[in-house]
């Protein structure tokens, strides 16, 4: 009981403040400026290419200028080459099937690269979650424009990340980020891991797809984010505040998609697409504010981010879309807790990939 109570009190705690106001504002105004820009010639619709890119700058966070650069350009890899396979899938109509089985195997070498870089915040997550999204809406324009915009976005992110340095100009010559090489044991413990992406995305797609969902994606999302835990109980707790932090979030989307007085879409007729994007921006800067803090709570915000950006792109029923998101979440995030609970690295894997972690 007193375990079990402990577990309890980590899944609401907060964790230290870590100049997480400075964090959000480089990541708010990544998101922003592209944004605003496509809103302001008139193709807001595009703004999840943009959005997807400028996530590059939640990555190094807490690093010098000069290793946040590079921690930041091999984010920026995951997540434009997510964004190009996801275009390349709209526009080939390769859906369905096909969706599964590339995200699938993706997230496994994904997570491979991650672990052999060190990529924080961990995983794949945003790389396949940026290929599932756009692979799922119709792309209107060539698919070359779409990964430039992503591209673009991602490069001014970078921009955006390694501006303070012209305030302390230091440069440390041969500095390298904290990576272990990936051999013996911790080889071991990355294919299993990778291993553990491929089964977990794979079966939340397959349930997607047999479901009859038009988004498995969010299934497939969702069953990656246990895995991007450190151990064992951080995974299951990240599961939990998956599921929990969703159905807030959708809360939030319900309040500005359904008609009522709270909806500021009721204010704004005629508007709808602006008032979408400045509401993704302005979601995007609570999220990286929780991120390293709480997953629960940065959920609560960046589910509005996600749902908003894919109405922006491909207008639904938002009572199809709010009650697809909560199903494929719970779907997802379940099936993820269940492989990371039963698809075991060797114990002196474990032990020598957590040490490294640490480090």
């Amino acid at each position: 009981m007193r375990r079990v109570m402990a577990h309890a009190r980590t899944l609401h705690a907060l964790g230290p403040a870590n100049n997480d106001r400075l964090s959000a504002v480089r990541v708010a105004l990544s998101v922003a400026v592209p944004s605003l820009v496509l809103l302001a010639i008139g193709r807001p619709e595009l703004t999840m290419y943009a959005v997807f890119g400028a996530l590059t700058g939640m990555y190094g966070r807490s690093e010098t200028h000069q290793l946040r650069l590079k921690h930041q350009a091999q984010a920026a890899v995951v997540l434009v080459s997510g964004i190009s396979v996801g275009v390349f899938l709209s526009v080939n109509h390769l859906h369905s099937w096909w969706l599964v089985l590339v995200e699938a195997v993706l997230a496994g070498a994904g997570s491979l690269f991650s672990d052999k870089v060190k990529l924080k915040p961990n995983g794949p997550f945003f790389g396949i979650l940026a290929l599932g999204a756009c692979a799922s809406v119709p792309t209107n324009v060539p698919f070359l424009t779409a990964v430039l915009i992503g591209a673009a976005s991602a490069a001014f992110s970078i921009l955006v990340g390694f501006a303070g340095w012209l305030r302390v100009r230091a440069w440390q010559a041969g500095a390298v980020r904290d990576a272990p090489r990936l051999s013996g044991e911790l080889r071991q413990a990355a294919l299993v891991h990778a291993a553990r992406y491929v089964l977990a995305v794979g079966a939340a797609g397959t349930c997607g797809v047999l479901s009859g969902s038009g988004h498995p994606h969010w299934a497939m999302a969702a069953a990656a984010v246990p895995l991007a835990g450190a151990d064992l109980p951080s995974r299951v707790h990240r599961g939990i505040h998956r599921i929990v932090g969703t159905f807030v979030g959708l809360a939030l989307v319900a309040v500005v998609l359904f008609p009522g007085p709270l909806s500021p879409l009721q204010y704004f007729r005629g508007h709808t697409a602006a008032v979408l994007a400045l509401l993704v921006i302005a979601f995007q800067f609570p999220t990286e504010l929780f991120m390293a803090r709480h997953y629960g709570w940065a959920m609560v915000f960046f589910t509005p981010v996600i749902l908003l950006m894919t109405q922006l792109a491909a207008p639904a029923d938002p009572g199809l879309l709010v009650t697809e998101r909560a199903v494929e979440t719970f779907v997802g995030a379940v099936i993820g807790i269940a492989v990371v609970v039963t698809v075991r690295a060797p114990r002196r894997a474990t032990a020598s990939d957590a040490a490294a972690a640490r480090r």
